[in-house]
C-alpha cells in the first residue's frame, strides 16, 4: 500500500525512519533540520532532544548497538559537536541501521556559516546520500537503514535548506515492523582499543570499495539523455535547478556521494564535448571527479558562495563572472517587541561593557538599538572567551568584559566554560549572564533539559535547575532577577559583581512571550 501527500523534506525524513521501524531519534534542534524530530514525535516515534548533538548522537549509537535502528539529526555546525563520536563509530559501526541526518545551511539562513559537510563523510569515511527532493529523502531514508546494516556503517543523510522546507508529492510506501533488539557482546567490534581500532580501521576502507561497487551499479545515479555538447554532473538540490537552467543538456545526477561512482563519471564526462560540475557549496565533486583524472569544469569562486537558483546556474554555465544583482533588501533580524532580553542589553550597552556572545536569538543584540555583542564564535563559546579576555586584558578594561549566553546554550556546551571560569579563575574574576527565557527559542521553541518538558511537551521527570548546577560547580555568587520588571536592580547586582573578584552568574529569567503563548498549549498534557 502507497500513500500519496505533500511533505517537506524533513517531513519526509521523519517519515521514512517511522516506516522504516527506528526505535529511537535524538538530535539538538537547529534551522534547518529542527522539524524532522517534530514530526517523528508526532507520528509515534520515540523521539528526544539532548543537551547537545554530541550526547544525541551517542545515545543513537547506544540503541543501534542493542540492533535497533536510530536516527540523529542535527544541523551543519551541530555535526562539528558530534564529530568525536562520529569518526569512532565509523571504524566499529554498529549491527543496528544508525542514519546520522546533517541539514546544510547555504546561504547562511540562520547560521553563523556555510561549512559543507560533504567533507565529514570523506574524512570520517562513511557513506553519505544526498536527496534532491522530499520523495528522494523519504526514499534514501529508507535505503540508508539498510545500507548501514548491511555494511555495518553509520550513513551519512546531507540535506540542505531547500530540500528540508521545500514540499512536494511523495508517495509514503507501507511500514515494516521495527526489528527485535537485543545486545550481542562483541567487544573486538564495538570497543576501539588500538588492537582492535587497527583491524576495525581497515575493515572500514574495504567496505568502502565495496559501497562504491554498490554505487557503480546505479542505484543512486540518475543519466538524462541531451545533447552531446554539454554534459552537467550535479547532486542535491543542485540537480532541480540545473533541469530548468540547461533543459538541453546530458545530466548525470549523483545520489551517493560518497564513496563516488568515479567509473560511471568518467564514462559520461568521456560522453559530452563540454563536462561542468554544478553543486552548491565546496567543489568536492569537482575536486575528487578532477583527482582521479577526469577533466570537468568547475564552476568560478563567486558561485561558492550562498545558494544556487536557476539564473545562478544558468550565469554559471555561461561563465558569467559580471557582479550579481544585490538581492532585495529584507527586513532586518530584530530581537521581538517585548522580549525579555532587551533590558539586559540596554544596560550592558549603556554600561559599555564588552560583551562576549553566544548563539541563539539573543544574538541579535549586536544589531541597534543595542549594539551590545562583541563577539560570537560557536555554541559555548562566551563563557570562554570572555575568560580568555579576562586573562589578558589590563585590569580596567578586563573588569568589562561580561559573557552572555542563553539557557538552551548554556546546557548544550555552557557547563564545561563554568568549569573552566572557577578552575583557572582570571584574577578580575568574570561575570556570566545567562538570558533565560525558558525555551529554545531562535530554532522555533522547542523544548530543553531546563523546560520542564520533553520533546513532546509532556512533563519530565526532573526539570534541570541551572541554580544547582552552577552552585554544584562551585559559583561563588548566582543572582536570580528579571531586568524586565526591575532594571534598577538588575543594573545594580552587574555593578556590584563586576567591581568584585569573584566568579559570578546572574541568571536573568522571564519567559519568552512566543514561548509562554505556546506553552499554554501543553497545559494537562500527560
Amino acid at each position: 500500500m502507497t500513500q500519496r501527500l505533500l511533505a517537506s523534506g524533513n517531513e519526509a525524513i521523519a517519515m521514512a525512519a517511522k516506516d522504516a521501524g527506528v526505535r529511537l531519534g535524538a538530535g539538538y534542534p537547529g534551522t534547518p533540520s529542527s522539524e524532522i524530530l517534530e514530526t517523528f514525535s508526532a507520528l509515534g516515534g520515540h523521539a528526544e532532544w539532548a543537551p547537545n548533538e554530541k550526547t544525541a548522537l551517542e545515545v543513537a549509537i547506544g540503541a543501534a548497538f542493542a540492533n535497533g535502528r536510530a536516527i540523529a539529526t542535527m544541523k551543519h555546525v551541530g555535526l562539528n559537536v558530534a564529530a568525536d563520536p562520529l569518526f569512532t563509530i565509523a571504524y566499529s559501526g554498529t549491527p543496528g541501521g544508525l542514519v546520522i541526518v546533517s541539514a546544510d545551511d547555504p546561504g547562511m539562513a540562520s547560521s553563523q556559516n556555510e561549512q559543507d559537510n560533504r567533507r565529514y563523510a570523506v574524512a570520517a569515511g562513511v557513506p553519505m546520500l544526498e536527496p534532491s527532493d522530499s520523495q528522494e529523502a523519504y526514499d534514501f531514508t529508507r535505503r540508508a537503514f539498510e545500507i548501514s546494516e548491511a555494511y555495518r556503517r553509520p550513513v551519512l543523510l546531507r540535506v540542505t535548506t531547500r530540500v528540508c522546507h521545500s514540499k512536494c508529492v511523495l508517495e509514503r510506501r507501507e511500514a515494516v515492523e521495527p526489528k527485535s533488539v537485543k545486545f550481542d557482546k562483541d567487544p573486538k567490534s564495538n570497543v576501539m582499543i588500538p588492537a582492535y581500532a587497527r583491524i576495525a580501521h581497515r575493515k572500514l576502507r574495504a567496505a568502502l570499495h565495496e559501497l562504491e561497487a554498490l554505487n557503480e551499479k546505479g542505484e543512486f545515479t540518475r543519466k538524462i539523455a541531451g545533447s552531446p555538447e554539454l554534459g552537467i554532473i550535479t547532486s542535491g538540490i543542485s540537480f532541480q535547478h540545473v533541469r530548468d537552467a540547461a533543459p538541453e543538456a546530458s545530466i548525470l545526477k549523483l545520489g551517493m556521494t560518497y564513496p563516488l561512482p568515479m567509473e560511471t563519471i568518467r564514462a559520461f564526462a568521456a560522453s559530452v564535448k563540454r563536462c561542468v560540475v554544478v553543486e552548491e557549496g565546496d567543489p568536492v565533486l569537482a575536486d575528487a571527479i578532477r583527482a582521479a583524472g577526469i577533466a570537468v569544469e568547475d564552476k568560478a569562486e563567486m558561485y561558492r558562495f550562498g545558494e544556487l537558483n536557476v539564473n545562478r546556474v544558468r550565469r554559471l554555465l555561461a561563465g558569467d563572472l559580471s557582479p550579481e544583482p544585490a538581492p532585495a533588501p529584507g527586513k532586518p533580524p530584530q530581537l521581538c517587541v517585548g522580549c525579555p532580553h532587551r533590558r539586559a542589553y540596554e544596560v550592558l550597552r549603556d554600561m559599555k561593557c564588552i560583551v562576549s556572545g553566544d548563539i541563539g536569538c539573543y544574538t541579535l543584540g549586536v544589531l541597534p538599538p543595542f549594539e551590545a555583542v562583541d563577539t560570537c564564535v560557536c555554541m559555548g563559546a562566551s563563557i570562554t572567551v570572555g575568560l580568555g579576555l579576562r586573562h589578558v586584558l589590563p585590569e580596567a578594561e578586563a573588569r568589562r568584559v561580561v559573557s552572555v549566553i542563553g539557557d538552551s546554550t548554556f546546557l548544550h556546551t555552557g557547563i564545561n566554560g563554568i568549569v573552566e571560569m572557577v578552575y583557572n579563575r582570571p584574577p578580575t574574576g568574570h561575570v556570566v549572564i545567562i538570558l533565560d527565557n525558558s525555551i529554545t527559542a531562535m530554532t522555533g521553541l522547542q523544548e530543553h533539559p531546563g523546560t520542564g518538558r520533553l520533546l513532546d511537551h509532556t512533563p519530565a521527570p526532573t526539570p534541570v535547575s541551572l541554580e544547582k548546577i552552577l552552585h554544584g560547580i562551585g559559583v561563588d555568587h548566582v543572582d536570580v532577577c528579571d531586568p524586565t520588571l526591575d532594571k534598577a536592580s538588575f543594573e545594580k547586582i552587574l555593578s556590584e559583581r563586576l567591581a568584585s573578584n569573584d566568579c559570578s552568574v546572574i541568571i536573568c529569567r522571564r519567559p519568552c512571550i512566543l514561548g509562554a503563548v505556546k506553552a499554554k498549549s501543553y497545559e494537562g498534557k500527560k
